[in-house]
C-alpha cells in the first residue's frame, strides 16, 4: 500500500498537490492511503510499502519550520522506497543536512536528465512551482541526475531507494509517479 504524505498547511491546497496523485493511483487501481505529516504514525509507516511526500503551495513553508521538520526524522532510518515531490524533496534534503536556497521557478521548463530516472530521460518538459531548493550536490549520499539553472531538479540516494524531484510530476509527468510505485524494490 502506498502512503501519500500531505505537507499542506491548508486543506484546500491538497486539491492541487495531493488529489492529482490520488487520482493517478486510483485510476491505475493502486491501493493507497493519505495522511497529513502531523498525523503520521509509526504504524502508518510500517503499513506502507512505499511513501510519496507531496508538494504544497508557493507560500506554504510551514513544513520547514524547525519544530515541524522534526516530524520527518523518520526519514533517516526509513528503509522503504521514498519519493519527495517539490516540498517533499526539500524535506529530504533538510533532514539530510541540506540548506535552503531561494530560487523561484514557475511554469513549464525543459530539463535534461543525465541518466534514466523513473521513466524519464533526455530532455523532458516539467512543471515548476517553487520558491526554494536544496543543493543536493553538496550532500554526500545523493546523486543529482538532473539540474538546471544551478538547481538540483531530480536526485536519488546512493544508499537507499530515496528519490526527489523539485518539479511537479502530477501535472505533466504522471508516468514518473507510476514508475516509482510499480518499481520492484
Amino acid at each position: 500500500m502506498i502512503l501519500l504524505v500531505s505537507v499542506c498547511k491548508e486543506k484546500l491546497h491538497e486539491l492541487e498537490f495531493v488529489k492529482p496523485i490520488e487520482d493517478t493511483l486510483r485510476k491505475e487501481k493502486i491501493p493507497f492511503f493519505t495522511k497529513h505529516y502531523v498525523e503520521l504514525s509509526k504504524g502508518d509507516l510500517a503499513n506502507a510499502s512505499k511513501v510519496i511526500i507531496c508538494g504544497t503551495s508557493l507560500q506554504d513553508n510551514e513544513f520547514a519550520r524547525r519544530v515541524n521538520l522534526k516530524c520527518f526524522n523518520w526519514i533517516r532510518d526509513f528503509n522503504k522506497p521514498l519519493l519527495g515531490i517539490c516540498a517533499g524533496m526539500q524535506i529530504i534534503g533538510l533532514v539530510n543536512g541540506g540548506k535552503v536556497k531561494k530560487k523561484t521557478e514557475i511554469g513549464f521548463f525543459n530539463e535534461k536528465f543525465d541518466q534514466s530516472f523513473l521513466a524519464l530521460n533526455g530532455f523532458q518538459e516539467v512543471w515548476h512551482l517553487h520558491n526554494n531548493s536544496i543543493n543536493f550536490s553538496k550532500l554526500k549520499n545523493f546523486d543529482v541526475v538532473c539540474s538546471g539553472n544551478g538547481i538540483s531538479q531530480a536526485v536519488k540516494s546512493r544508499e537507499k531507494e530515496i528519490y526527489g524531484v523539485l518539479f511537479h510530476p502530477e501535472v505533466r509527468n504522471k508516468n514518473l509517479i507510476l514508475e516509482f510505485v510499480k518499481k520492484k524494490a
